[in-house]
C-alpha cells in the first residue's frame, strides 16, 4: 500500500476508484486536489464481502489522517443504479447487486455516492480541466472502450443510470465480436482489445515482421497492443497502419457522437491516449471526414484528456461533495 500527500484548504472528500487490478483511493480537496493517496490490489476473491472491506479499509486509513473529510464518493465498472448506490453488474468481479452506499453510510455516518467510473471520470474533465467543458463527452480507450456523457455541466445517466454505455454502439454491423456479444461495437474495433486482436493477425501474416519479432521476447511469446505500440513507435509500418484503422474507428464513433449532441469536445482517455498521435491524428480525421453539416455546425474538438489515473478518484471526491449536505437524502432528479 502506498500513499502521498500534503494539507491544504477547501472542502475534502474521499474519492473511491474500483478497478479490474486495484482499488485506489484518495483525500480530494474540491479544487480536485489530491491531498492524499492510497492503493491495494483487487482481491482475486471479489465478492462484496471481500470487497467492502477494502473500501472500508481504504477509507478508515484516509479518514485517521483527514478527519475533515465531508463525504465519500465510489466509481466502479459496470452498472450501477446511482440513486440508490446499488452496483447491479461489473465485468471481471464477482460481486452482483452490491449495496455500496448502505453499507459505507454505516460504517462511516458520511453520506457517500456510488456511480459508474467512467461518468465520475467525465464529472473531472468537465469541471476540473481547464477549459471547463459544459457539454461533453469522455471515451475512455484502454482493454474496453468506456464513456461519460456531461451535458448542461451534468453526468447524463439516463432514467436508471444504466445509460452512455458509448463502446457498445454499433459502427462496423456484423463486424467482429464483441464482449458483450453483438458485433461491429466501437469497443471491437477501437480498443486495446481490438489492437491485440488486429496485431496477432498482422504477425501471423508477416512472421518475420517487426510485430511478430518483438513478440517472441514477450514472456508468452504472444502479440499484446503494447507489442503493436512498441512497433509503432520504431517507426514500422505495419503497426502505424494497425493505429491508422484503430484510430479511424474511434472518430467514426466520435463523429457519430457529435450528430446526437452539440458538444464542445470528445474528450479520450484511457490507456491508449499515451500513444499520443499515434491514436488522435487518424481519431480527428475521421471525425472531421464524417462530421454532419460540418460548414454549419464544424468539427468537434477532439481532446487528451487532462486527468490520468486520478480522474476516478478525483471524479468520485467531486460527487460525494455535491451530495456532502444531504446526508442520506436520496438525491433528486437532474442531480449531477
Amino acid at each position: 500500500m502506498t500513499s502521498v500527500g500534503h494539507r491544504s484548504s477547501g472542502r475534502r472528500a474521499i474519492g473511491l476508484d474500483i478497478g479490474g487490478t486495484k482499488i485506489a483511493g484518495a483525500v480530494v480537496r474540491e479544487d480536485g486536489t489530491v491531498l492524499a493517496e492510497l492503493t491495494e490490489p483487487t482481491p482475486q476473491n471479489s465478492d462484496a464481502r471481500t470487497m467492502s472491506k477494502v473500501l472500508l479499509g481504504i477509507t478508515e486509513r484516509l479518514r485517521a489522517d483527514h478527519p475533515e473529510v465531508v463525504a465519500v464518493g465510489v466509481g466502479a465498472a459496470g452498472l450501477v443504479e446511482w440513486r440508490r448506490g446499488l452496483i447491479r453488474w461489473a465485468p471481471n468481479s464477482a460481486y452482483r447487486n452490491w449495496p455500496v452506499r448502505t453499507e459505507l453510510e454505516d460504517a462511516t455516518g458520511l453520506p457517500t455516492m456510488v456511480d459508474n467510473d467512467a461518468n465520475v471520470a467525465a464529472l473531472a474533465e468537465a469541471r476540473l480541466s481547464a477549459r471547463r467543458y459544459r457539454d461533453m463527452v469522455l471515451l475512455t480507450v484502454g482493454t474496453g472502450v468506456g464513456g461519460g456523457i456531461v451535458l448542461d455541466g451534468r453526468i447524463y445517466r439516463g432514467p436508471t443510470g444504466r445509460g452512455a454505455e458509448l463502446g457498445h454502439m454499433i459502427v462496423d454491423p456484423g463486424g467482429p465480436r464483441c464482449g458483450c456479444g453483438n458485433h461491429g461495437c466501437l469497443e471491437a474495433v477501437a480498443s486495446g482489445t481490438a489492437l491485440t486482436r488486429m496485431g496477432r493477425d498482422a504477425a501471423a501474416d508477416d512472421p518475420t515482421g517487426l510485430i511478430a519479432t518483438l513478440a517472441r521476447d514477450e514472456p508468452r511469446g504472444a502479440v499484446t497492443g503494447e507489442t503493436v505500440t512498441r512497433a509503432a513507435n520504431r517507426g514500422d509500418p505495419a503497426a502505424r497502419a494497425l493505429f491508422a484503422r484503430l484510430g479511424r474507428w474511434l472518430g467514426v464513433g466520435i463523429a457519430s457522437l457529435a450528430s446526437v449532441f452539440e458538444l464542445d469536445a470528445v474528450v479520450v482517455g484511457g490507456g491508449l491516449i499515451e500513444t499520443g498521435d499515434l491514436l488522435l491524428a487518424p481519431a480527428r480525421a475521421a471525425a472531421r471526414e464524417f462530421a454532419y453539416a460540418p460548414e454549419v455546425r464544424g468539427v468537434v474538438p477532439v481532446e487528451p484528456a487532462a486527468f490520468g489515473s486520478e480522474a476516478g478518484m478525483v471524479g468520485a471526491a467531486l460527487l460525494g461533495l455535491e451530495h456532502a449536505g444531504s446526508n442520506r437524502a436520496e438525491p433528486q432528479a437532474g442531480a449531477p
